[in-house]
């Protein structure tokens, strides 16, 4: 039988591997073992440490919830899961954060789409996510797990921001400029426009949503999304 502190420690480990590797350690280990060598140190960690924390997971007991989770809680959540899945699949697509293979990423012209909301949609969504996971099952191992998730995007996204500045000095604040790390406060500045959400964003990220929510009742066990009123 596992324990929560087992769930805290795979998370720490999750979390942590991800900040050393791509800030304080990434320079030296570039030099001493290539790009290439890198990205294979950095992945091997990743999957180690997210294996151990969803071992770790799986193990550990189920707490009595903190709050109960009512349908209207569960109406909110369902509805935010859409948006970061929106996110998420508007973020594949001419994202200037996604690594690209040593070529500098194209800038669009003007923020729209996702990158109207945020410049780090991606990271966003997968902090939506756990902020949604932690809203509807308030239970101690799930909390650890999904707060782990948010602080490895939103704080993940601060420190992506400081790296490109200093490696893209001439492009990336000029793109921060148009943007901005909170969501709809480029919006709200008027820097940015809402609007020009591609195909892949909107229909992409309904059948994200559609498939990620019925899937929670073959591999959680319970219903989650508009299929727990259908």
């Amino acid at each position: 039988m596992g324990s929560t502190s087992a769930v805290a420690a795979a998370a720490v480990a999750f979390v942590g591997g991800h900040f050393l590797l791509s800030h304080p350690l990434r320079r030296r280990l570039v030099q001493a073992i290539g790009e290439g060598g890198f990205l294979g140190v950095y992945s091997l960690v990743a999957i180690l440490t997210f294996g151990w924390m969803i071992l770790a997971y799986r193990n550990a007991p189920l707490t009595a919830p903190l709050w109960p989770a009512g349908n209207v809680l569960w109406a909110v959540v369902t509805v935010v899961m859409l948006v970061a899945s929106i996110l998420l699949m508007g973020s594949l697509i001419r994202n200037p954060a996604l690594p690209t293979s040593g070529q500098p990423a194209a800038f669009p012209e003007t923020a729209r789409g996702v990158f109207a909301v945020t410049r780090h949609p991606m990271n966003w969504s997968f902090a939506l996510w756990g902020l949604s996971h932690i809203a509807v099952f308030p239970v101690t191992k799930n909390i650890i797990v999904a707060t782990a998730i948010v602080i490895l995007a939103l704080v993940g996204s601060a420190l992506q921001d400081r790296k490109k500045e200093r490696l893209q000095p001439d492009l990336w604040p000029v793109w921060e400029s148009k943007t901005s790390y909170l969501p709809f406060a480029a919006i709200a500045a008027g820097r940015a426009r809402l609007g020009g959400f591609g195909p892949h964003a909107i229909l992409g990220g309904l059948l994200v949503w559609l498939v990620s929510t019925w899937a929670h009742l073959p591999l959680a066990g319970w219903a989650a999304g508009i299929w727990r009123w259908l």
